[in-house]
């Protein structure tokens, strides 16, 4: 299916187009130097050139990298279209998690710092702040009483407000906290005010034991590690026996505190009333994630990218790619629609090849997270344009057809990279951190085909990890605009706010790609057909199922936003949140229509001939 650049034409649909052009122009283009880019094809060409410029014959890969940005077929992620090629000092990786929080004040604020010089070169980032001490905890040395880590998020907000004040990007971050952490109750009502840390995603992490605790209506301890400095005296919580507990960066089991007792269900309805009104916090199902991870036998994972389908370990980086599905769909809205499989592992296998020359051609804001990036080469390749392709091949999105397609494309997409991976450890090297025995006893590693595992154990592999589904969002509608990541389609027209270079706002109404190509190449019906699906017609339980489809052949995680009527009922967040569990999710975040004002990657929705109700978007929970 042939695509107009930003410039050209507008196509089926001119606004689509004109957003298209504006986000190119704005965040995109490179207009530096003697000959600024005149046409998206010139960033193609930048990009392309500067990620081929390592190979040992750049001018045979050149053509080849050209040819996959061609007509939006692969879309490498924002930092990479924005800084490839450039001379400016920014980083090509989206995804960052920054190191431990110390507990001290000096630790603190070196702790912020880094991430001001992460953010700075267009970095995101995630921190898991249940290193920092509970509110009243007080310091034996210095009587001085910790005033708890929402205090201390606060100080990120204003800093992150403050970095990104100007231009056209706004900046995003991840905060974590433990379940068990005392100040989990505070952390979870952080954001019923719209007004509150607006440039965090919040996520709690969920771990085994919790979610069983509420299912068998248990006492649940809050807890902290003692700390030798720490004060042992009234003003800071009960004097219960203490737990041992592995507290986020320690490797061994370790005394803890018992701050406080509740009932473990109680804690789980305050979550979900707070996910409820304000679509915050997520949950990440924490033993999971580790328990899945392919380097469990070197790293713990405590927190993710501010989108979550990257964790990371501290100092972690991942740069990002996704495949357009609806670039593979031939002759879509008819009887013989079909999905071009061959190009698709072939854009695959071109993508890892061109995602891992970006670990090596891009700039790291820290020594340690260059380190981090070499001692593992996660790449992120992914798809966007999932609920478009599924229209455009007559499915709809919440049948089981769909879901078993979009299982066999991302089995073959794992398939291919995975192969890749080996080839280009062949000729380049294992990442650092390979161990073949325990990297082959990985669970992921062990559902491989026995080829490809004997393959890793014959060759090695050059990434450690190679899969994440990520929102795509703003890639998505600089591909005119077709739906993002695994996403059903939001709404087939919208009205879209983005920020221009002055920090203002321009408004955009838009069609979404897929009905507009309907609406152009089959006029002639006068129904809409059923697949064309928006997203709060879907029930939950249906879009669960398609992120759980995929998760068996990403490495990764999977950023998945459910989509919930503003009328449904209170309990839903809690049955989803309990389904995503028990169907084997890495995490869930969920959004109640006009549940919060303000959002990181504000989309406002306003109905154009399918609804009588405006309503606002879910979190894109991206940065750019």
């Amino acid at each position: 299916m042939k695509r107009p650049e930003a410039t050209a034409d507008c196509g089926p649909d001119c606004s689509s187009a004109r957003l298209s052009h504006f986000l190119w122009s704005t965040r995109y283009r490179n207009q530096e130097g003697s000959a600024p880019e005149a046409t998206i094809g010139d960033t193609w060409n930048r990009v392309a050139c500067s990620v081929a410029a390592i190979e040992r014959d750049p001018a045979s890969w050149l053509p080849r990298f050209r040819e996959m940005l061609q007509d939006f077929r692969f879309l490498p992620a924002g930092r990479i279209l924005a800084g490839a090629g450039t001379l400016r000092q920014v980083t090509l990786f989206n995804c960052f998690v920054m190191g431990l929080i110390g507990d001290s004040v000096t630790e603190i604020f070196e702790a912020l710092k880094e991430g001001a010089l992460t953010m700075q070169q267009g970095g995101g980032v995630g921190y898991d702040f249940s290193t920092l001490r509970p509110r009243g905890a007080r310091a034996r040395s210095s009587g001085v009483i910790a005033s708890g880590p929402v205090s201390f998020m606060r100080v990120w907000d204003a800093m992150c407000a403050t970095i990104l004040s100007t231009g056209a990007r706004r900046g995003a971050m991840m905060a974590t906290l433990r379940c068990d952490h005392p100040d989990i109750e505070e952390f979870i009502g952080a954001k019923r005010s719209s007004d509150t840390l607006q440039r965090f995603n919040l996520s709690v992490l969920v771990t085994d034991a919790f979610v069983q605790a509420v299912r068998s209506d248990s006492e649940w301890p809050l807890v902290f590690p003692e700390r030798a400095d720490q004060a042992h005296d009234t003003t800071q919580g009960s004097h219960h026996a203490g737990v041992i507990r592995t507290w986020s960066g320690g490797l061994a089991p370790e005394a803890c505190r018992v701050w406080q007792v509740l009932r473990a269900r109680e804690l789980w309805e305050r979550l979900c009333d707070s996910a409820y009104e304000s679509a915050e916090p997520g949950v990440l199902f924490i033993d999971r994630i580790n328990a899945a991870n392919n380097l469990s036998y070197c790293e713990t994972l405590s927190a993710t990218n501010p989108c979550a389908e990257e964790p990371l370990p501290p100092f972690g980086a991942c740069n990002l790619g996704s495949i357009n599905l609806t670039a593979f769909v031939r002759d879509p809205f008819t009887p013989e629609a079909c999905i071009e499989r061959e190009s698709l592992r072939e854009i695959a296998c071109l993508g890892v090849r061109f995602l891992d020359n970006v670990i090596d051609i891009s700039r790291f804001p820290l020594l340690r997270q260059r380190t981090q990036a070499h001692f593992s080469r996660r790449i992120g390749l992914g798809v966007t344009g999932l609920a478009d392709a599924l229209a455009m091949l007559g499915l709809r999105y919440d049948s089981p057809q769909a879901r078993e397609l979009a299982s066999s494309l991302m089995l073959a997409i794992r398939d291919a990279a995975y192969e890749t991976s080996i080839r280009l450890a062949q000729e380049r090297g294992s990442f650092t951190a390979f161990s073949a025995d325990q990297y082959l006893n990985r669970p992921f590693i062990r559902e491989l085909p026995a080829a490809i595992r004997a393959a890793i154990g014959r060759d090695g592999i050059r990434n450690s990890h190679l899969l994440a589904i990520a929102p795509a969002g703003s890639i998505s509608l600089l591909a005119h605009n077709i739906s993002s990541g695994i996403e059903p389609i939001f709404a087939l027209r919208t009205t879209r706010r983005v920020l221009d270079p002055d920090a203002g706002e321009r408004e955009f109404l838009i069609t979404d790609r897929a009905y507009a190509l309907w609406q152009s190449s089959c006029a002639a019906q006068a129904t809409v057909p059923q697949y064309f699906l928006e997203s709060h017609d879907i029930a939950p339980r249906d879009q669960l199922l398609m992120q759980a489809a995929l998760q068996p052949y990403v490495d990764g995680a999977i950023s998945k936003t459910i989509v919930l009527r503003y009328t449904a009922p209170p309990s839903s967040v809690s049955n989803i949140f309990h389904s995503a569990y028990d169907l084997g999710l890495k995490g869930c975040t969920v959004y109640r229509e006009a549940s919060r004002d303000s959002v990181i990657g504000e989309l406002e929705v306003r109905t154009a001939d399918f609804s009588q109700n405006a309503h606002c978007c879910s979190n894109e929970r991206e940065s750019d």
